[in-house]
């Protein structure tokens, strides 16, 4: 399983033991600014019999030497195309190969079409619903693509246990923020405040802000506006009752009263347990921050109705389009598990045949002359799917070497962060003036 960051190692991680039960699981972090680091691959708590970081050169020798049946590419879309068009080519000839499988570790809100061309040429696209299995066939056959690798499943990290109130314990309100939605200094400050707010009017309540990732580490968005420090200087500081927090968000959930965020997947987490969610409408309903896609879902409210003790009620016919078992596993009779059993049936029939056809994405360089070479460069293959020859990441690295490679990448990053965080801001506020 390939990951290139903490979320997408959650999703492909769970998606390899959900379609593939008790099988083994080498998992490969691919090397870029977004690798997670060891507290966040902890904190979501999936296990991989090894677990290594590679670059996208070591990882087409790696499938190419060694006999894996299947491949999870959970990775941004230009990644799995690159990585299609390097194992089209190291694979080229060869009796057998691994069955490929990708997908999307959340809400589809953005970039739909371009995503998902992006990955075809896996031999499984996996839709995490009904909804978003019926619009990724629609691309495809919209651009004459084979549609057949789609197969509805669902989310793979789904689960807990149905949401009860508790007597033992405050009455929690989570806030779950996001690394890039909303972008801007004022809004986040703007959610921020209103949190502490809702911390002030409700003394009897406890807020948490759950945060994805601490300073310094990197996740698939780098935060321009991070909360922590948004939070120390906030005028008068957070309340007693209000606080950051860290931590598996299935631990969270154990402890949530209230679910309130703009767009993020956690509120999917969050329905599937029957938690009351609210997705907020205070910044506008707008495809730029993905909150549209909770449309006819009865979730959508602001912090004033929340402050006002309103309580959202998710409407189940919403909740099962998107593959969303309201009140957890056990209120669906099993359905949940059952989400998985077209993507096991498809994988274990692929990995049975004796010879699979060759990995054909949509783009070739017929198709899209201009976009492909440019996406496959990125990577360090050339226009033909390979590794182009001479570069550091191709050559085999000394102890030394390596070394050096990793204090250059840390500070690269951290370089990186860096110019996000602090320049970039700056930059842009003296261009308004």
């Amino acid at each position: 399983m390939l990951a290139d960051s903490d979320t997408r190692w959650k999703w492909g991680a769970l998606t390899a033991h959900r379609i593939a039960p008790g099988a083994r699981i080498d998992g490969l972090l691919l090397r870029g600014r977004a690798t997670p680091t060891a507290r966040q691959l902890d904190e979501v708590g999936v296990r991989a019999a090894s677990l290594r970081e590679v670059t996208a050169a070591e990882f087409l020798r790696e499938t190419d030497r060694d006999a894996y049946d299947a491949v999870v590419l959970s990775c941004v879309g230009g990644t799995v195309q690159a990585m299609l068009h390097g194992l089209a080519h190291a694979l080229d000839g060869r009796e057998r190969r691994p069955v490929t499988v990708t997908g999307y570790v959340g809400v589809v809100y953005e970039k739909l079409a371009d995503g998902l061309l992006l990955r075809h040429g896996a031999d499984v696209v996996l839709a995490n619903s009904a909804h978003d299995a019926e619009r990724f066939r629609a691309v495809y056959e919209g651009v004459g693509a084979d549609a057949g690798s789609v197969v509805e499943c669902a989310l793979p990290f789904l689960g807990g246990e149905p949401y009860r109130t508790s007597d033992e314990r405050p009455y929690t309100v989570v806030f779950a923020v996001q690394p890039s939605v909303p972008a801007s200094r004022a809004d986040r400050e703007y959610l921020l405040r209103r949190a502490a707010g809702h911390a002030r009017r409700h003394p009897d309540r406890e807020v948490l802000v759950k945060l994805r990732s601490k300073p310094g580490e990197h996740t698939t968005h780098i935060e321009e506006q991070p909360y922590q420090r948004l939070a120390a200087r906030l005028p008068g500081g957070l309340p007693d009752n209000c606080r950051l927090v860290y931590g598996h968000m299935g631990e969270v959930l154990d402890r949530t009263d209230l679910l309130v965020t703009v767009s993020s997947t956690a509120a999917l987490e969050s329905l599937h347990r029957g938690i009351p969610t609210a997705i907020l409408t205070d910044l506008g309903v707008r495809e730029a921050l993905g909150n549209h896609h909770f449309l006819g879902s009865g979730c959508l409210a602001s912090w004033d109705q929340l402050d006002e003790g309103l309580l959202p009620e998710a409407d189940p016919a919403w909740t099962a389009r998107q593959g969303v078992v309201a009140g957890g596993p056990s209120s669906g009779g099993g359905s949940y598990e059952a989400a998985f059993d077209a993507a096991r049936e498809r994988v274990a029939a692929l990995v049975a045949r004796p010879v699979l056809p060759p990995i054909a994405p949509y783009y070739t360089l017929a198709t899209a002359p201009g976009y492909l070479p440019g996406i496959l460069a990125r990577h360090g293959l050339d226009p033909s799917g390979a590794p182009r020859t001479g570069t550091a990441a191709d050559r085999p690295a000394s102890g030394l070497r390596r070394a050096v490679r990793a204090a250059v990448r840390d500070a690269a990053r951290g370089a990186y962060r860096h110019g996000v965080q602090r320049v970039a801001p700056v930059i842009r506020r003296m261009g308004e003036l």
